[in-house]
Protein backbone atom coordinates (compact mmCIF):
# COMPACT_ATOMS: atom_id res chain seq x y z
CA UNK A 1 0.00 0.00 0.00
CA UNK A 2 1.63 3.59 -1.27
CA UNK A 3 2.32 6.17 1.47
CA UNK A 4 -0.51 8.08 0.08
CA UNK A 5 -2.86 5.53 0.77
CA UNK A 6 -4.43 4.30 3.99
CA UNK A 7 -1.07 3.32 6.35
CA UNK A 8 -1.58 -0.72 7.11
CA UNK A 9 -1.24 -0.91 10.99
CA UNK A 10 0.11 -3.58 12.84
CA UNK A 11 -1.43 -6.06 14.83
CA UNK A 12 -1.31 -9.97 16.26
CA UNK A 13 -3.10 -12.63 17.57
CA UNK A 14 -2.83 -14.98 20.47
CA UNK A 15 -4.23 -18.24 20.97
CA UNK A 16 -4.60 -19.45 25.39
CA UNK A 17 -7.03 -21.48 26.80
CA UNK A 18 -7.52 -20.01 30.10
CA UNK A 19 -10.88 -21.95 31.45
CA UNK A 20 -11.04 -21.97 35.07
CA UNK A 21 -7.91 -20.21 35.72
CA UNK A 22 -9.97 -17.06 35.16
CA UNK A 23 -12.10 -17.35 38.55
CA UNK A 24 -9.04 -17.54 40.90
CA UNK A 25 -7.71 -14.93 41.90
CA UNK A 26 -4.21 -15.76 42.10
CA UNK A 27 -3.01 -18.65 39.69
CA UNK A 28 0.59 -20.31 39.50
CA UNK A 29 1.66 -21.70 36.48
CA UNK A 30 3.28 -25.30 36.89
CA UNK A 31 5.62 -26.70 34.30
CA UNK A 32 2.90 -29.26 32.47
CA UNK A 33 1.12 -26.27 31.89
CA UNK A 34 3.85 -24.76 30.98
CA UNK A 35 4.78 -27.33 28.28
CA UNK A 36 0.63 -27.77 27.03
CA UNK A 37 1.29 -23.63 26.13
CA UNK A 38 4.04 -24.23 24.08
CA UNK A 39 2.62 -26.69 22.22
CA UNK A 40 -0.41 -24.55 20.77
CA UNK A 41 2.09 -21.68 20.09
CA UNK A 42 1.68 -21.85 16.25
CA UNK A 43 -1.57 -22.18 14.20
CA UNK A 44 -3.00 -19.99 12.17
CA UNK A 45 -1.62 -16.92 9.43
CA UNK A 46 -0.14 -13.54 8.73
CA UNK A 47 -1.44 -9.93 9.84
CA UNK A 48 0.53 -6.86 10.93
CA UNK A 49 2.05 -3.93 10.53
CA UNK A 50 3.22 -4.88 6.90
CA UNK A 51 2.22 -3.57 3.71
CA UNK A 52 0.65 -7.19 2.52
CA UNK A 53 -2.89 -7.24 1.77
CA UNK A 54 -4.41 -10.28 3.60
CA UNK A 55 -5.05 -13.24 0.83
CA UNK A 56 -7.20 -15.19 3.27
CA UNK A 57 -10.72 -14.25 4.20
CA UNK A 58 -11.71 -12.16 6.96
CA UNK A 59 -13.30 -15.64 8.66
CA UNK A 60 -9.37 -17.04 8.67
CA UNK A 61 -7.67 -15.30 11.75
CA UNK A 62 -3.86 -13.81 10.71
CA UNK A 63 -1.19 -13.70 12.28
CA UNK A 64 -1.11 -16.82 14.51
CA UNK A 65 1.56 -18.46 13.09
CA UNK A 66 5.38 -19.05 13.67
CA UNK A 67 6.06 -19.46 9.93
CA UNK A 68 4.96 -18.46 6.37
CA UNK A 69 6.44 -18.99 2.97
CA UNK A 70 9.21 -20.94 3.98
CA UNK A 71 10.22 -18.16 6.70
CA UNK A 72 10.35 -19.09 10.49
CA UNK A 73 10.83 -17.17 13.73
CA UNK A 74 13.08 -19.67 15.74
CA UNK A 75 12.28 -19.81 19.93
CA UNK A 76 12.53 -16.71 21.80
CA UNK A 77 15.41 -15.95 24.53
CA UNK A 78 14.35 -14.05 27.44
CA UNK A 79 15.09 -14.14 31.15
CA UNK A 80 13.31 -16.85 33.20
CA UNK A 81 11.86 -15.17 35.98
CA UNK A 82 9.66 -12.08 36.98
CA UNK A 83 12.13 -9.22 37.76
CA UNK A 84 15.29 -10.53 36.18
CA UNK A 85 17.13 -8.14 33.83
CA UNK A 86 18.26 -10.11 30.71
CA UNK A 87 17.95 -10.22 27.30
CA UNK A 88 15.40 -11.24 24.80
CA UNK A 89 16.33 -12.41 21.07
CA UNK A 90 15.23 -14.26 18.21
CA UNK A 91 16.30 -15.19 14.52
CA UNK A 92 14.39 -15.35 11.62
CA UNK A 93 15.42 -17.48 9.30
CA UNK A 94 14.43 -18.39 5.44
CA UNK A 95 14.27 -20.85 3.43
CA UNK A 96 17.42 -22.24 3.58
CA UNK A 97 16.85 -22.86 7.12
CA UNK A 98 20.06 -19.67 7.69
CA UNK A 99 19.42 -16.53 9.78
CA UNK A 100 17.61 -13.84 7.54
CA UNK A 101 19.70 -10.64 7.31
CA UNK A 102 18.42 -8.22 4.77
CA UNK A 103 15.17 -6.30 5.68
CA UNK A 104 12.98 -3.91 4.46
CA UNK A 105 11.79 -0.60 6.17
CA UNK A 106 8.40 -0.72 6.80
CA UNK A 107 6.81 2.32 9.08
CA UNK A 108 9.81 3.71 9.63
CA UNK A 109 11.50 0.37 10.94
CA UNK A 110 12.73 -3.08 9.85
CA UNK A 111 10.72 -4.93 12.20
CA UNK A 112 8.05 -4.36 14.73
CA UNK A 113 8.02 -6.37 18.32
CA UNK A 114 4.81 -6.68 19.82
CA UNK A 115 4.40 -8.41 23.37
CA UNK A 116 1.28 -9.48 24.71
CA UNK A 117 0.00 -11.49 27.93
CA UNK A 118 -2.69 -14.06 27.34
CA UNK A 119 -4.90 -11.99 29.63
CA UNK A 120 -4.88 -9.32 27.01
CA UNK A 121 -2.53 -7.07 29.42
CA UNK A 122 0.88 -5.84 29.18
CA UNK A 123 0.69 -4.80 26.49
CA UNK A 124 4.42 -3.83 24.79
CA UNK A 125 5.23 -2.43 20.86
CA UNK A 126 9.28 -2.37 21.01
CA UNK A 127 12.08 -2.35 18.20
CA UNK A 128 15.17 -4.46 18.88
CA UNK A 129 18.40 -3.87 16.98
CA UNK A 130 19.53 -7.04 14.62
CA UNK A 131 23.25 -8.31 14.79
CA UNK A 132 23.57 -8.48 11.07
CA UNK A 133 26.48 -11.10 11.17
CA UNK A 134 24.52 -13.42 13.29
CA UNK A 135 21.19 -12.45 12.43
CA UNK A 136 20.19 -12.22 15.88
CA UNK A 137 17.59 -9.52 17.07
CA UNK A 138 17.62 -8.66 20.44
CA UNK A 139 16.90 -5.77 23.09
CA UNK A 140 17.04 -5.35 26.65
CA UNK A 141 14.45 -6.91 28.94
CA UNK A 142 12.53 -7.88 31.95
CA UNK A 143 9.44 -9.16 32.60
CA UNK A 144 6.88 -7.66 35.20
CA UNK A 145 4.64 -10.62 36.44
CA UNK A 146 4.19 -14.10 35.54
CA UNK A 147 2.25 -15.83 32.58
CA UNK A 148 2.52 -16.96 29.19
CA UNK A 149 3.06 -14.25 26.41
CA UNK A 150 2.75 -14.04 22.64
CA UNK A 151 5.58 -12.66 20.65
CA UNK A 152 4.43 -10.91 17.34
CA UNK A 153 7.54 -10.02 14.73
CA UNK A 154 6.35 -7.79 11.73
CA UNK A 155 9.16 -7.68 9.23
CA UNK A 156 8.93 -7.58 5.37
CA UNK A 157 11.93 -9.88 3.56
CA UNK A 158 14.55 -7.23 1.73
CA UNK A 159 13.65 -7.25 -1.95
CA UNK A 160 10.55 -8.84 -0.99
CA UNK A 161 6.86 -6.67 -1.04
CA UNK A 162 5.18 -8.97 0.90
CA UNK A 163 5.34 -8.92 4.74
CA UNK A 164 4.24 -11.08 7.33
CA UNK A 165 3.72 -11.55 10.93
CA UNK A 166 5.08 -14.80 12.45
CA UNK A 167 4.66 -15.27 16.06
CA UNK A 168 5.55 -17.47 19.08
CA UNK A 169 5.50 -18.00 23.19
CA UNK A 170 7.65 -17.01 25.81
CA UNK A 171 6.27 -18.91 29.15
CA UNK A 172 7.16 -17.07 32.76
CA UNK A 173 6.13 -19.38 35.50
CA UNK A 174 4.97 -18.10 39.11
CA UNK A 175 1.72 -16.33 40.35
CA UNK A 176 -0.36 -14.18 38.82
CA UNK A 177 -3.83 -12.89 38.71
CA UNK A 178 -5.06 -13.23 35.50
CA UNK A 179 -7.13 -9.40 34.64
CA UNK A 180 -9.32 -10.54 31.61
CA UNK A 181 -11.70 -7.55 30.35
CA UNK A 182 -15.18 -7.91 31.94
CA UNK A 183 -17.10 -5.20 29.69
CA UNK A 184 -17.08 -3.03 27.22
CA UNK A 185 -14.76 0.52 27.48
CA UNK A 186 -14.71 3.21 24.54
CA UNK A 187 -12.90 5.46 27.06
CA UNK A 188 -9.37 5.21 28.83
CA UNK A 189 -6.86 7.51 31.32
CA UNK A 190 -3.91 7.21 30.55
CA UNK A 191 -0.82 9.71 31.79
CA UNK A 192 -3.22 12.55 32.19
CA UNK A 193 -4.70 12.13 28.71
CA UNK A 194 -8.16 10.84 28.25
CA UNK A 195 -9.26 8.93 25.02
CA UNK A 196 -12.31 7.91 23.29
CA UNK A 197 -13.21 6.01 20.57
CA UNK A 198 -16.64 6.42 18.80
CA UNK A 199 -18.14 3.79 16.17
CA UNK A 200 -19.28 0.64 16.11
CA UNK A 201 -17.97 -2.76 14.74
CA UNK A 202 -20.10 -4.81 12.40
CA UNK A 203 -18.87 -8.42 11.55
CA UNK A 204 -18.09 -8.96 8.09
CA UNK A 205 -17.62 -5.29 7.25
CA UNK A 206 -15.34 -2.37 7.25
CA UNK A 207 -16.45 -0.10 10.11
CA UNK A 208 -15.16 3.68 10.99
CA UNK A 209 -13.67 3.82 14.22
CA UNK A 210 -12.54 7.68 15.16
CA UNK A 211 -10.62 8.20 18.69
CA UNK A 212 -10.54 12.14 20.24
CA UNK A 213 -8.14 12.88 22.08
CA UNK A 214 -7.92 15.46 25.34
CA UNK A 215 -6.49 16.72 27.96
CA UNK A 216 -7.78 18.33 31.38
CA UNK A 217 -11.29 18.57 29.41
CA UNK A 218 -9.63 20.38 26.18
CA UNK A 219 -8.75 19.09 22.52
CA UNK A 220 -5.80 17.91 22.30
CA UNK A 221 -4.30 18.88 19.12
CA UNK A 222 -0.64 18.66 18.97
CA UNK A 223 -0.95 14.82 18.06
CA UNK A 224 2.62 14.43 16.28
CA UNK A 225 3.56 11.39 13.82
CA UNK A 226 4.56 7.91 15.35
CA UNK A 227 6.14 5.31 12.79
CA UNK A 228 4.92 7.25 9.91
CA UNK A 229 1.06 8.10 10.87
CA UNK A 230 -0.80 10.01 14.02
CA UNK A 231 -1.93 7.19 15.57
CA UNK A 232 -1.39 2.54 15.95
CA UNK A 233 -4.25 0.80 16.42
CA UNK A 234 -3.82 -2.94 17.63
CA UNK A 235 -7.44 -5.14 17.54
CA UNK A 236 -7.25 -8.51 19.24
CA UNK A 237 -9.91 -10.83 19.26
CA UNK A 238 -11.21 -11.71 22.62
CA UNK A 239 -10.72 -15.77 23.43
CA UNK A 240 -7.73 -16.22 21.16
CA UNK A 241 -6.67 -12.49 20.71
CA UNK A 242 -6.77 -12.89 16.63
CA UNK A 243 -5.61 -9.51 14.55
CA UNK A 244 -8.55 -7.31 13.30
CA UNK A 245 -7.12 -5.65 10.32
CA UNK A 246 -7.31 -1.59 11.00
CA UNK A 247 -6.03 0.63 8.86
CA UNK A 248 -5.12 4.62 9.47
CA UNK A 249 -7.44 6.81 7.37
CA UNK A 250 -6.23 10.23 5.59
CA UNK A 251 -2.31 11.29 4.12
CA UNK A 252 0.72 10.15 5.73
CA UNK A 253 1.76 12.72 7.73
CA UNK A 254 5.46 14.67 7.02
CA UNK A 255 7.30 15.65 10.19
CA UNK A 256 7.28 18.37 12.02
CA UNK A 257 3.22 17.98 11.41
CA UNK A 258 0.64 17.79 13.96
CA UNK A 259 -2.97 16.94 14.28
CA UNK A 260 -6.06 16.53 16.68
CA UNK A 261 -8.11 16.20 18.78
CA UNK A 262 -9.43 13.06 16.21
CA UNK A 263 -8.17 10.18 14.34
CA UNK A 264 -9.92 7.77 12.41
CA UNK A 265 -9.62 4.15 11.48
CA UNK A 266 -11.08 1.55 8.95
CA UNK A 267 -11.28 -1.72 10.47
CA UNK A 268 -12.46 -4.94 9.95
CA UNK A 269 -13.78 -7.69 12.30
CA UNK A 270 -13.53 -11.18 10.89
CA UNK A 271 -16.83 -11.89 13.03
CA UNK A 272 -18.90 -11.29 16.32
CA UNK A 273 -17.66 -10.88 19.59
CA UNK A 274 -15.49 -8.61 22.02
CA UNK A 275 -12.32 -6.80 20.76
CA UNK A 276 -9.36 -5.79 22.78
CA UNK A 277 -7.72 -2.32 21.14
CA UNK A 278 -4.57 -0.66 21.84
CA UNK A 279 -3.95 2.74 20.42
CA UNK A 280 -0.43 4.22 20.74
CA UNK A 281 -0.61 8.21 20.42
CA UNK A 282 2.51 10.61 20.51
CA UNK A 283 2.75 14.52 22.11
CA UNK A 284 5.76 15.95 22.97
CA UNK A 285 7.74 13.43 21.75
CA UNK A 286 6.51 10.58 24.50
CA UNK A 287 4.51 7.85 22.75
CA UNK A 288 1.31 6.36 25.03
CA UNK A 289 -0.87 3.97 24.87
CA UNK A 290 -4.72 3.74 25.74
CA UNK A 291 -6.72 0.62 25.46
CA UNK A 292 -10.48 -0.04 24.62
CA UNK A 293 -13.01 -2.80 24.85
CA UNK A 294 -15.65 -2.94 21.78
CA UNK A 295 -18.30 -5.66 20.95
CA UNK A 296 -18.96 -6.53 17.24
CA UNK A 297 -22.21 -7.38 15.87
CA UNK A 298 -23.76 -9.91 13.69
CA UNK A 299 -23.55 -8.06 9.99
CA UNK A 300 -26.90 -6.65 8.83
CA UNK A 301 -28.48 -7.92 12.31
CA UNK A 302 -28.66 -5.37 15.03
CA UNK A 303 -27.80 -7.84 18.14
CA UNK A 304 -28.05 -4.92 21.09
CA UNK A 305 -27.96 -7.00 24.44
CA UNK A 306 -28.04 -4.11 26.77
CA UNK A 307 -26.01 -1.32 27.92
CA UNK A 308 -22.64 -1.14 28.02
CA UNK A 309 -20.62 0.75 30.62
CA UNK A 310 -18.43 3.22 28.81
CA UNK A 311 -15.65 4.40 31.79
CA UNK A 312 -12.40 3.52 31.47
CA UNK A 313 -11.17 -0.08 32.26
CA UNK A 314 -8.45 -1.47 33.69
CA UNK A 315 -6.13 -4.32 32.84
Amino acid sequence: MNAAGRLALYGAGLAVAFTGALGISAVAVPDSVVADWKKESSTGSHGGMTDKKPSMSMDTPAGLSASEDGYVLTSVSSPDKVGDSGELSFQIQNKAGDPLLGYETAHEKQLHLIVVRSDGTQFRHVHPTLDKTSGTWSLPWKWDTAGTYRIYTDFTPKNSSDGMTLTSTVDVAGQFTPDPAEKVSTTDEVDGFTASVDGDLVAGKTSELTVKITRDGKSVTTLQPYLGAYGHLVALREGDLAYLHVHAQGEEPSAGDTTGPEISFDAEAPNAGRYLLYLDFKVDGKVHTAEFVLDATRGGADTGTGDHDTSSHGH
